[in-house]
């Protein structure tokens, strides 16, 4: 699907059709949004544009020098958009086109942001004067949601640090949840940091207008996603002071469970031996007697007890 926005005199409006935006002069248009296109509205924009559209492969790649080119006058940029689904976090690739004030994006997902936006171009058209402010409101936007994204995990945090300290269902599983929460961070972390290589490289492109107003956004957005980092990274080393608290915990169970069997063991290890002697076919002291077993259970009594005392002296228990 193509959609497109145009200045007519004071307002900003929206069109479709391939066959209107082929009349469209270059100089009214501010924002192309594809989503997913056919073969031939992708091919109706490059004309358009004059410039050949990244494939989804190549929007992918992790290499900066796919993230970010400079091509004939024309800069192509790629990043990601998070979102959460259930407990792990999807990432879907966004491809940014900026050519000489006219942007063109490329999704294959619906952006609830992307619909606030188009209502908002049209509400105030006296804001977007050309794509770049498009481009700049479309990163604002992403960042705000990427630092919700940042407070969640920090809530998430919160709860199980809570938990740890009411000592609430401290196990393996609990242990593995720490873990998935850990991994949704670092995927956060890393594209948040996409997303500053980014902007810095858009910004130091001799492209980017030299528009003062302009380039203040584009700065402010890169502090607040270098302070997004800053934040993730605490995060991250929290999970992980939680992670290492709960092994200690579980390790702490576990010899506190091996402690009792051991002591268990040797607490009844001398009665043991003493039943075994007096078990054997052979004629023993004291075994003819028709009350030897109350002694000899009176003897075991007092081994058990005097081990006990033991321990419980040496503070072992």
């Amino acid at each position: 699907m193509i959609k497109y926005f145009y200045r007519r005199g004071e307002e900003i409006l929206f069109g479709q059709s391939q066959t209107e935006f082929a009349t469209i002069s270059k100089e009214n248009v501010l924002w192309i949004d594809l989503f997913e296109p056919t073969g031939d509205e992708k091919r109706t924009v490059e004309a358009y544009i004059g410039a050949e559209i990244q494939s989804r492969a190549e929007a992918e790649e992790i290499e900066s020098s796919s993230r970010f080119s400079e091509e004939d006058g024309v800069i192509f940029a790629n990043t990601n958009f998070m979102s959460p689904a259930d407990d792990e976090m999807t990432m879907d690739p966004v491809s940014f086109i900026l050519s000489k004030g006219v942007l063109t994006t490329l999704r294959d997902i619906p952006l609830r942001s992307f619909n606030t936006l188009q209502l908002k171009m049209q509400a105030r058209p006296e804001e977007f004067p050309d794509g770049w402010t498009v481009f700049v409101e479309i990163m604002n936007k992403r960042v705000d949601l990427d630092a919700d994204l940042v407070e969640l995990v920090s809530q998430d945090t919160t709860q199980f640090s809570k938990r740890i300290n009411q000592q609430e269902d401290i196990n393996e599983e609990f242990l593995l949840d720490i873990n998935q929460l850990q991994e949704n961070a670092m995927l956060i972390r890393e594209n948040i940091v996409d997303k500053q290589r980014m902007m810095s490289n858009i910004i130091k492109s001799k492209l980017c207008p030299k528009d003062k107003d302009l380039r203040d956004d584009m700065n402010v957005i890169i502090q607040d996603i270098a302070s997004l980092i800053n934040h993730t990274n605490f995060t991250f080393e929290r999970l992980e002071y939680l992670q290492d608290t709960v092994v200690g915990i579980i390790n702490l169970d576990q010899n506190r469970i091996m402690k009792t069997f051991t002591f268990i063991s040797l607490l009844l290890m001398p009665a043991t031996l003493i039943a075994s002697i007096y078990g054997m076919n052979i004629r023993l002291p004291f075994a003819d007697l028709r009350f030897a077993w109350i002694g000899i259970l009176a003897i075991m009594a007092v081994i058990v007890t005097a081990t006990w005392l033991l321990f419980r002296h040496k503070k072992m228990l």
